[in-house]
């Protein structure tokens, strides 16, 4: 039976050249939410062996959840069987606009990623 290990949470933002796409700010949510974790009780208390054998599930939320691009945001996450779900949310804030950056407009997009992680336990 498939159970929860932990869950990590964290935030992302791209400033610059999005095009309303949040899909940076999801992959920099990503790895803030797993970038402090060292998961030692996966092999120490739960005596997983491979971590391919794990499950991830990833919940993001984020301003325009119709522009995600799935399999680039799956890309952030390194191990275990992998599932995205993406909802509304994140922020959206003014910042400075470069256009030698590609900015369109001066929109900051903030993205949030609860990242679980679940293991078969007896």
């Amino acid at each position: 039976m498939f159970k929860t290990f932990i869950v990590e949470i964290g935030m992302g933002l791209d400033q610059h050249g999005h095009n309303n796409n949040p899909t940076n700010a999801a992959v920099k949510a990503i790895k803030n939410a797993i970038s402090n974790n060292c998961l030692v009780g996966l092999r120490d208390i739960v005596g997983l062996k491979n971590p391919a054998d794990m499950a991830v599930e990833v919940l993001i939320a984020a301003p325009y959840p119709e522009n995600i691009n799935a399999e680039q945001v799956l890309a952030a996450v390194p191990f275990g069987s992998k599932t995205l779900t993406v909802v509304e949310g994140g922020m959206k804030t003014m910042g400075l606009p470069v256009a030698a950056l590609g900015d369109t407009t001066g929109e900051v997009i903030v993205a949030n990623a609860a990242v679980t992680v679940k293991c078969n336990m007896p």
